[in-house]
């Protein structure tokens, strides 16, 4: 079975699914898929170097704003 965000179990009910995935230097970079959808990615366009941080209602699950912030130029 298809599991959301590509979980390998599903989550028990009441409860959110995420995945976060850090990347690696250049090469992949890093995404945040909250109930199967996905919130930050390369392809979206909305990552950037240092944290990349989604915020989403813990209550609703919805977003409420993405965003980075650069540690290494400070």
């Amino acid at each position: 079975p298809q599991h959301k965000c590509g979980n390998q179990k599903s989550c028990p009910q009441n409860y959110f699914a995420f995945k976060i995935i850090s990347g690696a230097a250049n090469v992949v970079g890093p995404s945040i898929c909250f109930e199967d959808l996905v919130l930050m990615s390369n392809v979206k366009n909305n990552i950037g170097r240092g944290l990349n941080i989604a915020l989403v209602n813990g209550t609703t699950g919805q977003l409420l704003k993405t965003d980075t912030f650069d540690m290494y130029s400070g």
